[in-house]
């Protein structure tokens, strides 16, 4: 089905894409609640991951909060 606008048709999708568009773009951002779950081994030293974690800091793809949190977990880590 469609609407009729006078000069143009517009489907019933739109408003229904859109509002999935919004709820998908809900979920980006930092959260206060990072959770880190480390299982298995790594190849990476803690010192290749501790500045990987401070350019993502840098860069703005984590909040310093997250960054703080994450950086005790990679120290309080058994090498």
């Amino acid at each position: 089905m469609t609407m009729t606008t006078g000069r143009a048709t517009m489907p019933r999708v739109l408003p229904a894409l859109v509002l999935a568009a919004c709820l998908g773009l809900a979920g980006c951002g930092s959260s206060s609640k990072a959770s880190v779950t480390v299982k298995g081994t790594t190849t990476i030293s803690k010192g290749q991951e501790l500045v990987d974690l401070k350019k993502a800091l840098d860069e703005g793809a984590i909040s310093p909060r997250d960054y703080e949190k994450v950086r005790a977990i990679i120290l309080d880590r058994k090498s």
